[in-house]
């Protein structure tokens, strides 16, 4: 779990980061899309999470668990299914899901949105999101933190 802490502790680091010149770009932007090997103008929730995992591998000498892309489903379908964790068995047992886990959400048509989770409490998650707004945007221009209904969750990676 140490990875998952400290890329947690760095995402948090980002807050109030936001997209400056175009939609889906600025200095900060554009180097979590370039971890995933992306240039400026995509959607960036899923390349914050890896780029946050990544420096954290890097800093900490762990292997990144986290596939290199951008797309939110293509992660959680081609992740390991040991780190897995579907929103049944977290319904059952909140405790499972540690601090800085990747929590997926898939709004159909191949459309999802993810970020890191800093805790759960009831059926709610706190997280921190990239490519999110206060109104909780999964096309929105910063980097913030939310509070989501577990049940809007696809499921977990950690």
């Amino acid at each position: 779990m140490i990875l998952s802490a400290r890329a947690l502790d760095i995402a948090i680091t980002q807050l109030g980061v936001r997209e400056k010149g175009s939609s889906n770009s600025g200095p900060e932007v554009d180097k979590y899309l370039k971890s995933v090997g992306l240039t400026a103008g995509f959607p960036w929730c899923m390349a914050f999470v890896y780029w946050c995992y990544n420096q954290a591998s890097i800093e900490s000498g762990v292997a990144n668990f986290l596939i290199r892309t951008a797309g939110v489903l293509h992660q959680w379908n081609e992740q390991q299914p040991v780190r897995k964790i579907v929103l049944d068995k977290v319904l059952k047992d909140p405790a499972i899901i540690k601090p800085g886990a990747v929590f997926i959400m898939d709004h159909g048509k191949a459309n999802g949105h993810t970020g890191l989770v800093e805790k759960i409490h009831g059926s709610y998650i706190d997280t921190i999101e990239g490519n999110t707004n206060d109104e909780g945007s999964r096309e929105g221009y910063e980097v913030c933190r939310r509070t989501r209904r577990l049940t809007a969750i696809k499921g977990f990676i950690q």
